[in-house]
């Protein structure tokens, strides 16, 4: 019944000048077509689509609005000849990604008025993504007014973080008044690859402890004890932690004092450490990329060198202290665009963790691009798997998860 009723779910991932859609068929778990409009409000807006197996097709569109962009998208999903449903009256539920739920909202919820309120309200903390996220929601009731939708934060699967791993040292007042916490991000990919860490070991995720590594563009770890989130790395924003692209992940704050009294404004300072810093600031290459980064260090180049030295160094000081708060790990596991693909990235990491027992397999490690598989020796302790992260079906299962339920009620 639920499968019936709930089959066609489409997901939204709405950004600030784009929009993502994915069509999943939840009887199988199977991607039908997905696509991207990007450059919304732009003369030169475009539509990149694909079906599943095929190749991608990019064509030129009008996109004033992110209304316009979704109807386009769904024009396309619904062509007689390039289409994969016959009918928008097939889409039976839409999950959104919204990027920061704060302690308001735990779990995905059914989208109601008081839940896109919710939603502005935590703009606070995400202005460059929660408002963005909440035109997409806007735009799918009026296309398709009849049609519930979901929404799936990205800070949720963190929320049951204990008060001691959460809370700042800082004056209880600015938590108390501003919400001023940890709230930790890429919460999706983390419980997707947690549940997928349980499936590849045979074991109930109830009993494992996981250290899960996100990483990409931007990056995050988790330490999972149970199936719940202990901590991780991200704070009350996604610049805290691990290095990154362009992030510079966990510095001394008193720097943002000392620039500020060099002259710079806070919101040059912001723009430094978002789109300046990480791999970016000091791999010399002036690319926030780690291919690029990579490229370079084996070209010799010292700052290069450094920079994936860096890297590794950071993301293994906190795979060993999760390692301890969890009193010892079943696994290790790598995802996002550097962990599932970037053999060099995660070797700078896992040659920092032999101590806790697990060891690098070289021969494997080079082998595993974009698949699962376990890159360290057979005579380690604790196995690092890499395992590709699927965040839009993740958000698919939680859209039918949570409507599914209303039926049992």
């Amino acid at each position: 019944m639920p499968f019936k009723k709930f089959d066609k779910i489409l997901v939204i991932n709405s950004g600030s000048s784009s929009l993502k859609f994915m069509l999943f068929s939840m009887s199988t778990e199977t991607m039908m077509a997905k696509g991207l409009v990007e450059r919304i409000g732009t003369p030169n807006a475009n539509l990149v689509y694909q079906r599943d197996g095929e190749p991608k097709m990019t064509q030129g569109i009008s996109a004033e609005n992110h209304g316009k962009a979704l109807a386009m998208a769904c024009k396309m999903l619904a062509d007689p000849e390039l289409g994969v449903i016959k009918s928008l009256k097939e889409v039976n539920a839409i999950g959104h990604r919204v990027v920061h739920g704060a302690e308001e909202f735990t779990d995905s919820v059914a989208i109601t008025e008081d839940v896109k309120t919710g939603i502005k309200t935590c703009s606070d903390l995400a202005p460059l993504h929660n408002p963005a996220n909440l035109d997409g929601i806007v735009a799918c009731e009026t296309v398709f007014p009849n049609v519930p939708n979901v929404a799936v934060f990205d800070t949720a699967f963190h929320q049951s973080m204990p008060k001691h791993a959460y809370m700042y040292a800082i004056p209880q007042k600015y938590y108390d008044e501003y919400g001023i916490r940890k709230y930790g991000f890429h919460g999706t990919s983390h419980k997707f690859v947690a549940q997928a860490a349980a499936d590849y070991l045979k074991r109930p995720l109830e009993d494992l402890n996981l250290i899960t590594c996100h990483l990409g563009n931007g990056s995050s770890s988790a330490a999972i004890q149970g199936g719940k989130v202990l901590d991780t790395t991200m704070g009350l924003t996604p610049l805290p932690g691990v290095i990154m692209g362009t992030r510079c992940g966990d510095i001394d704050p008193a720097i943002i004092f000392f620039l500020a009294r060099k002259g710079m404004t806070i919101d040059e300072i912001d723009n430094v450490l978002n789109k300046q810093s990480g791999l970016m600031g000091v791999n010399g290459i002036g690319s926030g990329d780690m291919r690029d980064t990579v490229n370079a260090a084996a070209q010799g180049k010292a700052a290069a060198e450094n920079a994936l030295n860096m890297f590794g160094h950071r993301a293994a000081l906190y795979i060993g202290g999760y390692h301890t708060l969890l009193g010892g790990a079943d696994a290790i596991i790598f995802t996002g665009g550097i962990g599932e693909n970037s053999f060099p990235g995660r070797k700078a990491i896992l040659t920092r963790l032999e101590a806790i027992g697990c060891k690098i397999d070289e021969a494997k490690n080079k082998s595993v691009f974009g698949t699962l598989g376990v890159v360290s020796t057979e005579a380690s302790k604790i196995p690092a798997i890499v395992i590709p992260t699927n965040e839009e079906l993740m958000i698919a299962r939680e859209t039918f998860r949570l409507l599914a339920a209303t039926l049992k009620k």
